[in-house]
């Protein structure tokens, strides 16, 4: 019986060293990461919207950074939620990763049954840019924030305002200005913000917080009107643009930032890698300048504490979406 034991223990002593050294040898062969393999930006939202537009700005940086390929892929549907349950569904290894905006953190008070936890699902890397909504209408469709206002009022209901799709900033950023203004009107959500804009340019849509970078070069053109900038301090891209709160609706501002997120569990050390990368990349005199045109600013923070925040900033979503009563259509 002995020599048995003896020769089972061996067995089994021999076979978990094979495996060990499988599992070595496939570490080594895969490199440390990235390696050369690509790693991917999932944006859900469509190309040219401000979340896109950020992605690609720090893509453009942080392949060389990393010493590989960063691709930018836009699965847009859902408010997000679609590209969203991609990465929550990938493997944690730092390849595939999520590019989202504040909007994120309001879907799990609007959609019910999502394939994902936007907490316990995500690891929060960093935000990387905070980015002004600007109230863009028609040209002479309004005269200003108050006029607006009046004949919102005038006609309750009888106005309508676009977003990027129910629970996004840009729907957030209108139902907080139009529950601080006190007015009535029907929200109109679309796949994105170019579909947005477009509307609001043919005077099919009354108005729209659209993002700064994606309104402004229609703005300078002349073919989307500025009424006002969502945040509580003016851009320096459009100086002479109140803010909504300077044009007479206070409590009405509101931050819409671009973050990166990774799967839940990628490794601390991946994580830390990425935050500094994009920290540095954000930092830089280029993209900050490039940002400022734009009418964005650089927004970073360590992993622990965007995180942290990610908690807080869902408890006032959750407000907001309560308030305005925000459901899917």
């Amino acid at each position: 019986m002995k020599k048995t034991f003896n020769r089972s223990r061996r067995q089994t002593l021999a076979m978990a060293a094979a495996f060990a050294a499988c599992a070595l040898t496939g570490a080594q062969a895969q490199g440390p990461w990235p390696g050369t393999q690509p790693v991917k930006l999932v944006v859900p939202f469509t190309a040219g919207s401000g979340t896109d537009i950020v992605a690609r700005l720090v893509a453009e940086k942080l392949g060389p950074a990393l010493g590989t390929s960063v691709i930018v892929d836009n699965k847009p549907g859902a408010g997000g939620t679609l590209g969203a349950a991609i990465v929550a569904k990938a493997p944690a290894d730092g390849y595939t990763l999520l590019v989202h905006s504040a909007g994120h953190l309001v879907n799990p008070w609007i959609y019910k049954g999502l394939s994902y936890d936007t907490i316990k699902d995500f690891t929060g890397i960093t935000p990387m840019a905070s980015l002004p909504n600007v109230l863009v209408t028609a040209p002479s469709h309004f005269s200003d924030v108050k006029d607006l206002v009046a004949k919102a009022k005038a006609k309750p209901g009888g106005l309508n305002y676009g977003s990027a799709g129910n629970g996004s900033a840009t729907h957030m950023n209108a139902e907080v200005f139009r529950l601080a203004a006190g007015v009535d009107a029907q929200h109109v959500p679309f796949r994105g913000t170019p579909e947005a804009m477009t509307e609001v340019m043919a005077g099919r849509v009354d108005w729209f917080f659209a993002p700064m970078v994606s309104a402004l070069p229609l703005i300078q053109t002349g073919r989307l009107q500025a009424l006002a900038v969502g945040t509580g301090k003016r851009s320096s891209a459009l100086p002479n643009a109140p803010t909504t709160v300077e044009a007479g609706v206070p409590g009405s501002e509101y931050l819409f930032w671009v973050g990166l997120f990774a799967p839940a569990k990628t490794p601390q050390p991946v994580v830390d890698r990425l935050q500094a990368e994009v920290a540095k990349i954000m930092a830089s005199p280029e993209l900050k300048e490039r940002l400022e045109k734009l009418g964005a600013e650089p927004f970073t923070m360590p992993s622990a504490q965007f995180n942290k925040f990610i908690v807080d900033e869902t408890a006032k979503a959750q407000q907001v979406v309560k308030a305005a009563s925000i459901k899917v259509d």
